[in-house]
């Protein structure tokens, strides 16, 4: 079963219309949508046009992109006739090709499209039309209807929304295989200004070189020596003479630390095998707790907060202390 997000009617854009069955046949992979150029290419005349309008037939979503099946109200509608309204050289980008692709779940309130630099055209209500000079490298030729790339599109949404948000939006490419780590660092390294570019590319990176390993050392260098924390003990054995082993151990408090580096890989079988970990540390009293990139990376001192807080409560009488980073929310309570 095909779903929504992997609609995709033809690989290259429907042919110009020769008459009004191949009009038709363009309609029909334009869910019911045509354009006033695709219908005078048919042979329809601005007259035919307006007498279908008049009689209900059809009826206008824009300014000459008319919908031959008046009713049809979808979002996948809408989003494609704002397409067809901003012209050929148009793109989805944004939440919109976001959607498309699977990496947004909700349906976006916007319509957000990429147009030529040169153009200048104003989007009706409830599309956003935004300029680029280099929309023929941003977009996906293969893909129809046009829309930004894969990694385009993972990094416009990375520009916006909290770190969990970006991170999801990574999980979610990585898992259906639609890019890699190292696709995306080749189109970051063109995004200079782009505002989380520090983070995508030090969280990429390590993902690509063994994420779990980069991981253990962001979280002793950014959460437990930053802000004062006990020097948890590394690869701490599950149990007595057991292979399995737990990435950080708070042995005073029995409380065990699990960094998982995974963006959007894991599965079931690991999700099982880890569960009995954990409960085989509860049968000994041990508390274990869970952490992932976009805690790590992204909010190391949140982390730090909750990670000392279940220390206190399980005996550690120490307290943590603030870092250097901007807008630390611990507060120091040492004397």
């Amino acid at each position: 079963m095909v779903r929504d997000w992997e609609w995709a009617p033809t690989p290259g854009a429907p042919p110009t219309p020769r008459d009004l069955a191949e009009l038709a046949d363009v309609a029909a992979e334009q869910r019911g949508l045509v354009t006033r150029g695709q219908c005078l290419s048919a042979g329809l005349t601005d007259s035919a046009v307006e007498w279908r309008l008049a009689r209900g037939r059809w009826s206008r979503v824009h300014r000459g992109v008319y919908l031959t099946t008046p009713g049809r109200d979808d979002w996948w509608t809408g989003a494609l006739a704002a397409h067809l309204f901003c012209g050929p050289q148009a793109a989805w980008s944004h939440g919109t090709a976001g959607y498309a692709y699977g990496l947004v779940r909700r349906e976006p309130r916007l319509v957000e499209i990429l147009v030529p630099h040169h153009l200048e055209i104003v989007g009706p209500p409830g599309v956003r039309v935004r300029r680029s000079r280099h929309l023929d490298e941003r977009a996906d030729p293969m893909r129809w209807p046009w829309r930004t790339t894969v990694e385009e599109t993972v990094l416009d949404l990375a520009e916006r929304g909290s770190v969990d948000d970006v991170f999801a939006v990574l999980g979610r490419g990585f898992q259906r295989g639609l890019t890699t780590e190292e696709a995306l660092l080749r189109r970051l390294s063109a995004r200079a200004r782009h505002p989380r570019r520090a983070l995508l590319a030090t969280v990429l990176g390590e993902v690509g070189d063994g994420a779990e390993s980069a991981m253990e050392v962001r979280y002793l260098r950014d959460v437990e020596s930053a802000h004062g924390l006990p020097r948890g003990r590394r690869q701490h054995p599950s149990a007595p003479g057991h292979p399995q082993r737990h990435d950080v151990a708070y042995e005073a408090q029995r409380v065990l630390i699990e960094l998982d580096g995974e963006l959007g890989h894991e599965g079931r079988e690991a999700r099982i095998r880890d569960g009995r970990r954990d409960r085989r540390g509860a049968t000994r009293g041990w508390l274990t707790m869970r952490a992932f990139w976009p805690d790590v990376a992204g909010t190391p001192c949140d982390l730090a907060r909750e990670v000392s807080e279940v220390l206190t409560s399980r005996g550690w009488d120490d307290a943590p202390h603030r870092c250097r980073r901007r807008g630390c929310g611990i507060v120091t309570t040492r004397s």
